[in-house]
């Protein structure tokens, strides 16, 4: 969904794509969904919201992945912190100065706009997958306000 959600606001259909982002993916650390479309439940919501062109395939995170991308956001901690160790390696790999400027930065996608949680870490987009019509609704809420400031720092040079 988030991936839709900044598409629709990077690549906007009747207009050139922003040109601070080059290419846009989502995918799992798992390898639960491969080559399945999204929910029919995150599709409504888009819908719902203007946003009917999205197609999307599911995938599971590559290491190849740190080298294409310059943001990796995580939805949640325990997603964080696994990008986060697999991050480290790639470091490790390339060593320490290589690494660390030339892999992708990887980051909580609530620290932008999102609400601060005890110890000052951002906010955590929850899974909607198991429970109700809602949950796709908040998550699409926090997919725009995260989605927006994410892009605003970009723009401003902040990131």
């Amino acid at each position: 969904m988030a991936e839709g959600v900044f598409q629709s606001l990077t690549r906007p259909s009747d207009k050139p794509g922003h040109p601070l982002v080059a290419k846009i993916d989502s995918c799992g650390t798992g390898a639960y969904h491969i080559g399945d479309g999204p929910d029919s439940r995150t599709m409504s919501t888009l819908a719902d919201n203007g946003i009917s062109t999205y197609r999307h395939q599911a995938r599971k995170f590559q290491t190849k992945d740190f080298t294409e991308f310059d943001y990796i956001l995580a939805m949640d901690d325990d997603n964080l912190e696994h990008l986060r160790r697999l991050r480290s390696r790639e470091v490790k790999k390339l060593g320490e100065e290589e690494g660390g400027k030339s892999l992708g930065k990887v980051m909580l996608f609530g620290e932008f706009g999102g609400k601060k949680r005890k110890g000052g870490r951002g906010e955590e987009v929850q899974d909607p997958y198991y429970g109700a019509r809602d949950g796709f609704e908040i998550a699409y809420a926090q997919s725009v306000k995260f989605s927006k400031a994410f892009l605003e720092m970009l723009e401003e040079g902040l990131l």
